[in-house]
């Protein structure tokens, strides 16, 4: 099994020292110092995931429950930021909570060419192209995208601001603030980590950025967009950050650039599991049973865009990469054929389960979804990809310029 996993609930990409140009009211405290690093409620509620995926590959018979011989068989591997290191670890001490933590990854300032094939010089990030691939998906007016959003920009406004959505006609810009909402939206050259520039959706992003922290963290509900959220218009503002991703990682020019390599990585791994010979690429060794990849919503969209993935879960809008969420794949041996089949899923937890730290056991489970595979899966309910399909498809969408074998 490979676990593709987000980070954990964290604190804004923002200090509020630059949040608070963007609102009427100062944005709330998470009590916990830093930018965009795991808060101790996240920290619990990653631990928690872990502890599920214990319970149910303990019943899969890929873990014994044994922890210090399980270890031998897992390998883990996180992008080196402390908020996802932190992460892969908390999901560690619920995996394997007898075991001592062991999680691979490239320490500062090196870049890890699985999650940043770019920095790390495996992939290159054609800037005009870039730019022309999502300008095109955009009628080359990307400024139609505030009527098309009208709705979710009127939204965000309106919480940012303290004024009622129904409110006519919407008061001006408060003295001193910036009206993120009304930032012309525009295409232009990004960097290796961004790979476009989208002008005025970037700043609404990151001022919706706390609102799904602020209720997953579990800060009174006054504090969750001052008390003018509920989840249903979480996830509706959340349609902006959606956009944002889908089109900076899951457009099909910037998916094979930023994804191929880790999606390389992915296939020879599975590979190397159904022949039990080592593999140039793979991760893990022959005789590995589980990796776990820990990133940023960033890879795990990408790569979802690279397959053309798609999943919904309850509470939350399509393909939206949940914190701490993962997308799953499994490799199964038919008994009656002997055929490797690849399986699909995508496992979060709701956001009610992760502002109350449920506990989850296999009769109370996380969200889970089941993930068709285009161009690979059957017609069955659980979405089957047979292996040798799943590897020609990987071999159709991997740039191989954009991917090394290198681990």
């Amino acid at each position: 099994m490979i676990i593709f996993g987000r980070h954990a609930v964290r604190t804004p990409i923002l200090a509020n020292s630059a949040l608070n140009n963007f609102s009427q009211q100062p944005f709330p405290d998470f009590g916990v110092s830093g930018v965009s690093v795991i808060t101790p409620n996240g920290a619990t509620d990653e631990t928690i995931l872990g502890g599920y995926f214990r319970l149910w590959l303990t019943q899969q018979g890929l873990l014994t429950g044994k922890d210090s011989y399980d270890a031998a068989f897992v390998y883990f591997r996180a992008n080196g930021t402390p908020l996802i290191l932190d992460t892969a670890q908390d999901f560690w001490t619920g995996l394997l909570p007898a075991a001592v933590v062991n999680v691979n990854s490239y320490a500062p300032p090196a870049s890890d060419p699985l999650f940043v094939p770019v920095d790390a010089g495996v992939a290159r990030l054609d800037e005009q192209m870039a730019v022309a691939a999502v300008n095109g998906r955009l009628g080359s007016n990307p400024g139609s995208l505030a009527s098309a959003y009208a709705a979710e920009l009127a939204l965000t406004r309106s919480i940012l601001f303290d004024y009622p959505f129904s409110q006519t006609p919407v008061p001006g810009t408060p003295y001193g603030k910036v009206d993120v909402v009304s930032l012309p939206i525009q295409v232009t050259a990004g960097n290796s980590t961004l790979p476009v520039n989208l002008g005025g959706l970037t700043d609404v992003v990151a001022a919706i950025d706390p609102f799904v922290m602020e209720y997953a963290d579990g800060l009174p509900l006054a504090d969750v967009g001052w008390g003018q959220l509920t989840t249903g218009g979480i996830s509706q503002t959340f349609r902006l950050y959606n956009l944002v991703l889908d089109l900076e990682y899951r457009t099909p020019y910037l998916a094979r650039v930023q994804s191929s390599n880790v999606a390389s990585h992915v296939v020879r791994s599975l590979v190397q599991a159904s022949t039990g010979n080592a593999m140039t690429g793979a991760l893990g060794n022959p005789t590995t049973k589980i990796i776990v990849l820990t990133a940023s919503n960033t890879n795990i969209a990408g790569l979802a865009g690279l397959f053309h993935l798609d999943w919904l879960l309850p509470g939350y809008q399509a393909d939206v990469c949940a914190p701490s969420g993962a997308l799953v794949f499994e490799l199964r041996q038919s008994q009656s054929t002997g055929e490797y089949i690849v399986r699909a899923s995508y496992v979060a937890q709701t956001m009610d389960q992760l502002r109350n730290q449920t506990a989850l056991t296999l009769a109370a489970p996380p969200a889970i979804a089941g993930v068709f595979i285009p161009g690979c899966s059957i017609g069955n309910a659980t979405f089957d990809c047979p292996l040798a399909s799943f590897m020609a498809l990987a071999m159709d969408v991997i740039d191989p310029h954009s991917a090394d074998l290198v681990n």
